[in-house]
């Protein structure tokens, strides 16, 4: 079994571009845009536990903020138990993070992101 701990080096960039992006839309008022690039975020760091973590730490303040209890609520487990289990390996891949989408569905991968991972040297196996 594979433990995963921190974000690989030629992977962080495109994560921390995604939680800049995400600050400036929310900054902007621009909530859907804002909103997909913690998603976009979520997805390229989802095998990562701190970083996992960190984003449905963002998730949860973003539904605190536009007062969406179904997200706050959503987010609460998915803080507890995504961390670990990108620990230790077990998670679905593509998923968003998003309380609007079941937690242990995987998803389609967008090619732009594809093309993130594979710039990044990183399987999506």
């Amino acid at each position: 079994m594979k433990f995963f701990t921190s974000v690989p080096k030629k992977l962080n960039p495109f994560y921390k571009i995604e939680l800049e992006n995400y600050e400036i839309e929310l900054n902007k008022g621009n909530l859907n845009v804002a909103w997909n690039h913690l998603e976009r975020a979520h997805i390229i760091v989802q095998k990562y536990p701190f970083a996992h973590t960190e984003v449905h730490w963002k998730m949860l303040k973003f539904g605190l903020k536009i007062k969406n209890s179904k997200e706050v609520i959503g987010q609460i487990p998915r803080l507890i138990f995504g961390g670990v289990k990108s620990f230790v390996g077990k998670i679905p891949i593509g998923n968003p993070g998003g309380a609007n989408v079941p937690p242990l569905k995987s998803f389609e991968i967008s090619e732009e992101l594809k093309e993130v991972f594979k710039k990044a040297d990183i399987s999506l196996n």
